[in-house]
C-alpha cells in the first residue's frame, strides 16, 4: 500500500480495445454529446444528475460548460472506437491527492453505451488508470439512494456498499439520501482479473451476448 500523496489525473487520453476516453478541455465534443444525450432517448437519464434535462441547445451548452470544464474535476468523453464519436461522459472528482482517494461520478451514458461491452470497458480503463497508473488507495462511487440502476451498476462493477448518508444533499430542490460504495487498492487485483475475463472475446457468443456475468467472474 502506497501512503504517499498521489498525482492528480492529467490530460492523458486513455484507451482500451473498444473505447477511448478523451479528457474534456474545451467544447470540441459538445455537438456529439448533445446528439447522444440531448434528445428524448436520454431525457430520463438526467433525473438523478445535477443538471438537465434541457429545453434548448443553448441551455445544454451553458450547463455543459459549467459542469464539464470545472477545474476541480477531470471529465472524460467516452468514444466507442467504432464510429469515434462521443456517446457519453463520466468524471474523476472529489480528488484527494493527499489521502489517495478519488470518486467516479457524473456518469451519463447515451443509449448507444447502455448495457454495452464498450461501457464496461470504459469503466475498466478508468479504474485501471486510478489504481495501476496513479496508485490511489480508494475509489468511491456515490449515488442517490433512490437511483436503483446506479446502485446496481456499482455492485456489478465490483464496488462494496458502505451505507447511506441520509439527507446528504439537496439536488434539484429535494432531499437526497446518498448511497456510498468503494473499491480499495487491495481489492483491485481481483476486480481487474474479473474485468479482463469478462472482456475477453471468449466470454461472448457469436451474437455478442455475454456467456458469464461480470459478478460471477469475481473470486473475492
Amino acid at each position: 500500500m502506497n501512503l504517499s500523496p498521489r498525482p492528480a489525473p492529467d490530460m492523458q487520453i486513455l484507451a482500451g480495445r473498444h473505447v477511448v476516453l478523451e479528457p474534456i478541455a474545451d467544447e470540441t465534443r459538445f455537438d456529439e454529446l448533445h446528439e447522444a444525450l440531448g434528445g428524448e432517448g436520454f431525457r430520463d437519464g438526467w433525473r438523478f444528475l445535477a443538471v438537465g434535462p434541457f429545453e434548448s441547445r443553448t441551455a445544454f451548452d451553458t450547463a455543459m460548460r459549467e459542469l464539464l470544464l470545472a477545474a476541480d474535476k477531470r471529465f472524460y468523453a467516452i468514444l466507442p472506437r467504432e464510429g469515434g464519436r462521443a456517446a457519453g461522459f463520466f468524471s474523476l472528482m472529489r480528488i484527494d491527492t493527499a489521502n489517495g482517494v478519488i470518486e467516479v461520478g457524473n456518469v451519463a451514458l447515451g443509449p448507444q453505451l447502455q448495457r454495452s461491452r464498450v461501457a464496461t470497458e470504459a469503466f475498466f480503463v478508468l479504474f485501471a488508470h486510478v489504481f495501476d497508473a496513479l496508485g490511489y488507495r480508494r475509489l468511491e462511487w456515490k449515488c442517490d439512494n433512490a437511483n436503483a440502476p446506479s446502485r446496481s451498476a456499482a455492485a456489478r462493477l465490483g464496488f462494496t456498499f458502505e451505507g447511506v448518508f441520509r439527507q446528504h444533499m439537496i439536488v434539484k430542490g429535494r432531499n437526497r439520501d446518498t448511497a456510498w460504495f468503494s473499491i480499495l487498492d487491495g481489492e483491485w487485483p481481483a476486480r481487474r482479473a474479473a474485468f479482463e475475463a469478462w472482456l475477453d472475446d471468449a466470454n461472448f457468443d457469436a451474437g455478442g451476448r455475454q456467456r458469464r456475468p461480470l459478478a460471477d467472474l469475481r473470486t473475492s
